[in-house]
């Protein structure tokens, strides 16, 4: 399911924001849900983990973040089906029911990071105990993980790299807790 324009659109129905109540209201009342990552993709460059690192520290002050990397199917590489297939059986090992997952793909929804910072905001009235964000391979997400998705959103019109995703994914992730905490960190 997808991001609509004028709201988040959640399987399970979650409260909308009380009327009159702004992004900054809102923040005394986020119960930050622990974030997963998981995201398909071969060994990180250096340079990279920094980055994933230091956005991670960075939101250690918000929410808990678990980065976890698994390895693309490396069965039948020539048989990108059955990538997928395995990538999604995969990742889908990580996903348990109570979980509240958002997919990132470039099919998916657009949203500004007021949106994202909404979706995070909200995702506690989902009664999900954990916020999981995927990141896919670079033929993308199987369809167990699609019909599972609560949502589903792009970071970009454009195809990115799964490294450069994790990072656009953090450093909004950032973004969003700074606006939901009224911070400076986001301007208009």
């Amino acid at each position: 399911m997808g991001v609509s324009s004028q709201s988040m659109c959640f399987k399970s129905p979650a409260p909308p924001t009380a009327p009159g109540r702004s992004l900054k209201n809102l923040s005394q009342s986020v119960r930050a849900l622990p974030v997963r990552i998981l995201t398909i993709g071969k060994k990180r460059s250096k340079g990279v983990q920094l980055l994933v690192d230091e956005y991670i520290e960075k939101l250690k002050y918000y929410c808990r973040v678990d980065d976890v990397q698994l390895k693309p199917n490396p069965k039948n590489t020539s048989d990108v089906k059955a990538q997928i297939d395995g990538e999604d059986i995969r990742i889908m090992q990580h996903i348990r029911p109570e979980d509240w997952v958002v997919v990132l793909d470039e099919r998916g929804q657009d949203i500004g990071s007021e949106k994202m910072a909404e979706l995070v905001g909200e995702a506690r009235n989902t009664g999900s105990e954990v916020l999981v964000f995927c990141i896919g391979g670079p033929y993308g997400h199987g369809q167990k993980l699609r019909k599972r998705a609560d949502v589903t959103v792009r970071l970009s019109t454009m195809v990115l790299n799964h490294q450069v995703a994790l990072i656009v994914l953090l450093e909004q992730l950032y973004r969003a807790w700074t606006i939901l905490k009224g911070q400076k960190y986001h301007h208009q």
